[in-house]
């Protein structure tokens, strides 16, 4: 049976085992026009409500949330084949990016400005409706991004999640109807991208787009909200470095390094796939890094072991093996055999800067290592590429530390360490890997219009 099905529905298929899970109904554009008028109305409402009761309501709706992190867990591993463990965390990000959003509701104030003549006061403002387009490589906690500060603030949330990944979103609003969510304020409409995911970017009803995905497809939603001057946030690809200094402690860097392009089985736009080497320091890494990848636990995503899990479809599966080519030398570990989308962690040593593997976004468990000779060659080439989401260096020393951060042209940053995204800090990119932030302090500002009044005081 094949992946594709009548444009009326989406079929899900379990990325270990290629079996059937569901057959979700796609929604089409009369279906996304319905779902608008129904989510304009119920912003209204909910913009009118006092703060104290939606910061309530979204506390309960986190409360649900948590006492659902397992059930949301093992749908999170049916349909996107991640680690149990991971769908886990991912699941509990949801009930904490809510908490905190729910933080925000009653301290998103506005200014009082000083003017001649009388006073000038400000007033934040909701949008009204807010289109989430969540990717299928973080299902829940990309979706709760956009959704948790859309509805603090004030609005309307419609939801299209990815064709492949759709259950986990289902079930999330159904329990936010479960907690006492006005009904229609928080939609989920499965479907396909060229029909749900274009009406919903071209409905004069929908205030703001939210997407997560592709450059490619990024360049296009930004297109299309053009015509109407309609508000986007896009976090797009990545091609992330991951610079090691000779300076830095190079078994902890060595050691951490397969997790952070092998975590999700590299479906992760903040994956460190270039590991650059000082040259001085080339050869020792190699022969800690190697038997490092080597000994990832690849295998069945339920068990609590396992590192990491298979790609997503067969799709993306013929992607990655097409940048792993037979002139290519490659250390690799292993990965099961038989059904499911199953790809080895596969580190590159013998790619120029200027191969596929080394400058594209293979999106799956493949990294390549280049070495540098100091830290200029290390800035040029952690900048020779048309991204900037993430990166990390690893270095004893801070001054340099400081200069490197200053200096490679990327939005999320870390130092001995490979973390990038936290609920509490702002997150997004340079250049073509994205436009604007989410997370952190301003979430909630981000999905609100600024409104000035001056109020004359003059008899």
């Amino acid at each position: 049976m094949s992946d594709a099905l009548a444009p009326s529905h989406l079929r899900v298929l379990n990325p270990a085992t290629e079996e059937l899970v569901a057959v979700v109904p796609a929604a089409t554009r009369d279906d996304v026009d319905a779902a608008v008028a129904r989510a304009a109305a119920a912003q209204r409402a909910w913009a009118a409500a006092a703060p104290a009761d939606r910061a309530r309501l979204l506390r309960r709706f986190a409360a649900v949330v948590d006492g659902h992190v397992e059930e949301l867990a093992l749908l999170e591993v049916s349909e996107a084949g991640h680690t149990i463990g991971n769908a886990r965390w991912e699941a509990g990000n949801v009930r904490d990016l809510l908490e905190f959003a729910a933080g925000g509701v009653e301290r998103l104030s506005g200014r009082q400005i000083p003017v001649a003549g009388g006073i000038d006061v400000t007033f934040l403002e909701p949008l009204g409706v807010i289109g989430v387009i969540a990717p299928w490589n973080f299902p829940m906690p990309i979706a709760a991004w956009g959704l948790a500060p859309a509805l603090a603030a004030g609005n309307a949330v419609i939801l299209k999640p990815a064709e492949t990944t759709p259950l986990t979103a289902l079930r999330l609003a159904e329990l936010a109807l479960e907690a006492g969510i006005p009904e229609h304020l928080f939609q989920v409409l499965p479907g396909h991208g060229d029909t749900a995911g274009d009406a919903l970017v071209e409905h004069p009803g929908v205030a703001k787009i939210v997407f997560t995905g592709s450059t490619r497809v990024g360049k296009q939603i930004m297109a299309k909200c053009a015509d109407r001057v309609k508000r986007v946030t896009l976090e797009l690809g990545g091609k992330s470095p991951n610079i090691v200094f000779a300076d830095a402690d190079l078994e902890a860097a060595a050691a951490a390094a397969p997790m952070s392009f092998l975590d999700n089985s590299g479906q992760d736009c903040c994956a460190r796939t270039r590991i650059l080497v000082q040259r001085s320091a080339y050869d020792r890494f190699l022969e800690l890094v190697a038997p490092a990848v080597q000994a990832v636990a690849v295998g069945d995503p339920l068990d609590d072991k396992t590192q990491m899990g298979p790609l997503i479809s067969r799709v993306q599966l013929d992607r990655v093996r097409s940048f792993v080519t037979d002139d290519l030398t490659a250390v690799r570990g292993s990965a099961p055999e038989g059904p499911g989308f199953w790809y080895p962690p596969t580190l590159v040593t013998g790619a120029a800067p200027s191969d596929p593997v080394a400058r594209d976004e293979v999106f799956g468990p493949v990294a390549v290592v280049l070495p540098f000779e100091d830290e200029e060659e290390a800035v040029r080439l952690a900048n020779a590429t048309e991204y900037g989401l993430s990166g990390s260096l690893w270095t004893r020393d801070i001054g340099r530390a400081l200069r490197v951060s200053r200096a490679v042209a990327a939005g999320n940053l870390s130092v001995n360490s490979h973390s990038s995204v936290r609920y509490w800090t702002p997150f997004g990119g340079y250049k073509q890997s994205g436009l604007g932030r989410e997370l952190g302090p301003d979430a909630l500002t981000a999905f609100t219009e600024t409104k000035n009044v001056f109020i004359s005081t003059e008899a």
